[in-house]
């Protein structure tokens, strides 16, 4: 048996192994789920756990025992896995390069108008059907939960690095003009009007610990700001995997070659092929 074929076979072992504690965790959070967030990356999951132990049975039982049509589908997936990953890392790309804060005078922190942003991001964030998964998760992280603590006089609030969905969804726009009573809890200002700009966020507002402005506009911009400040990490880890990919490509391009070597050859080192 060729090295090719050992390193793939091994290759897929450990792949193999690897999905069955994952689709055991997709098991786990279909039974155990309590919440939309929790539902919502089940099914996820359990797919990617299933495709994983699929492909790499295919690849396992094809590298080791030279099955050339078991080591077709396996390329053919990998094929696949290769193109899909490339196409997903050049449309996070374009649907993130638009949009960016606006800092404010004597603010440590900057608002997100969810209009800066790509048509694309702007039109999934505000289909209920994804916000209410999405907000149920922000709610589940309690990203707001510490504000209180860690900020408690005005001027600390103000001049607080927050993050982009902090700032998005913890507290009104700034251009709602509401007054500080501590960081979540803000009132209506008797003398100011907010902009027109933020408006529906500023009703949007609720000083109940679990509304917030988690359904404002202001919240869904913060969002795909965090997303876009995470996608240089995210480029690198795909370049990584996308080479790691490639490499594991090759070396199953080589298994499936020796394969169907030994298929036209046999066990006397004959050849079988047609002239």
């Amino acid at each position: 048996m060729g090295a090719s074929n050992y390193v793939t076979g091994i290759i897929n072992f450990c792949t193999l192994v690897l999905s069955i504690p994952i689709i055991g965790a997709g098991i786990w959070l279909a039974s155990k789920g309590d919440t939309e967030c929790v539902r919502f990356l089940q099914w996820p999951v359990i797919a990617i756990g299933v495709f994983i132990l699929v492909v790499s049975i295919a690849g396992f039982i094809g590298g080791c025992c030279r099955v050339a049509w078991l080591l077709w589908f396996y390329l053919f997936a990998m094929f696949l896995l290769i193109l899909l990953l490339l196409i997903f890392t050049a449309l996070a790309f374009v649907v993130t390069n638009r949009g960016a804060g606006h800092a404010l005078s004597n603010r440590g922190y900057k608002d997100y108008r969810l209009g800066d942003y790509s048509t694309w991001l702007q039109r999934y964030v505000e289909k209920p059907r994804n916000w209410r998964r999405i907000g149920s998760c922000l709610r589940d992280s309690r990203v707001c939960n510490d504000l209180d603590g860690d900020y408690n006089t005005r001027d600390r609030f103000y001049a607080a690095n927050l993050s982009p969905i902090q700032s998005g969804c913890c507290k009104p726009p700034t251009d709602c003009n509401f007054q500080f009573q501590n960081a979540t809890t803000w009132l209506p200002s008797p003398t100011t009007a907010p902009a027109n700009a933020t408006e529906r966020d500023c009703t949007t507002w609720s000083n109940d610990r679990s509304q917030l402005c988690y359904n404002c506009d202001s919240c869904k911009a913060g969002l795909i700001q965090n997303i876009k400040s995470k996608y240089k990490s995210v480029a690198i880890v795909n370049a990584v995997v996308l080479v790691l990919l490639v490499v594991v490509y090759s070396i199953g391009c080589c298994a499936f070659r020796n394969a169907r070597r030994q298929g036209n050859y046999g066990h006397g080192g004959y050849y079988y092929g047609k002239a």
